[in-house]
């Protein structure tokens, strides 16, 4: 997504209103800064992980993934660049409660990557995503960034429609998703 010098849309990052969701009076959902080497923010993810590995597993293998495949990724897809100033992490809480993350990498001058967008099981439907994905796009912005993708995997349906709902369109495979066919990219 893009803006131009004054903040307008510009098939980039959209300016948005915060609002809290919630999906009646008792349970509202803010969206805060979070630090993303706190033990509260590693659990949620674990979570993401296991959640992305099981439905990458269950597409290739027919199977959940194994404790030891999830250390593995883990190991592999450390999640420390995803603060100052190389980038940015936001939570979701609900009820108190953790129910979501997001992040964003710099990528190069003005541009950033959108990273570990999750929103725990109980919590999907009620405009969650949407919470976490404007307050990211309001942290780039305030940064100076004028462009932020992202990859998901083809079979994240929802999180596709999300972005779609958002102005997000699908775009050339990049990086490391180049040769990866169930991969969607977008900015």
């Amino acid at each position: 997504h893009r803006a131009d010098e004054r903040g307008h849309r510009r098939r980039g990052l959209r300016a948005r209103t915060a609002r809290p969701v919630s999906d009646g009076p008792a349970a509202p959902v803010t969206v805060e800064r979070g630090d993303v080497t706190s033990a509260e923010s590693l659990a949620l993810l674990r979570d993401y992980l296991v959640d992305v590995s099981n439905r990458w597993d269950r597409l290739h293998h027919g199977r959940d993934s194994t404790p030891e495949e999830v250390e593995q990724s883990l190991a592999e897809m450390p999640s420390d660049d995803l603060t100052a100033p190389t980038g940015a992490f936001v939570v979701a809480r609900r009820a108190g409660l953790l129910v979501g993350c997001a992040g964003v990498r710099l990528v190069r001058p003005e541009v950033v990557e959108l990273k570990r967008m999750y929103v725990n099981e109980s919590a999907r439907g009620l405009g969650v995503g949407a919470a976490l994905l404007g307050a990211v796009e309001a942290l780039a912005r305030g940064l100076g960034i004028r462009l932020m993708r992202l990859e998901t995997g083809d079979p994240q349906q929802a999180a596709i429609r999300l972005y779609e709902r958002a102005g997000y369109r699908r775009c050339e495979r990049y990086g490391p998703y180049v040769d990866d066919p169930t991969s969607v990219c977008m900015e």
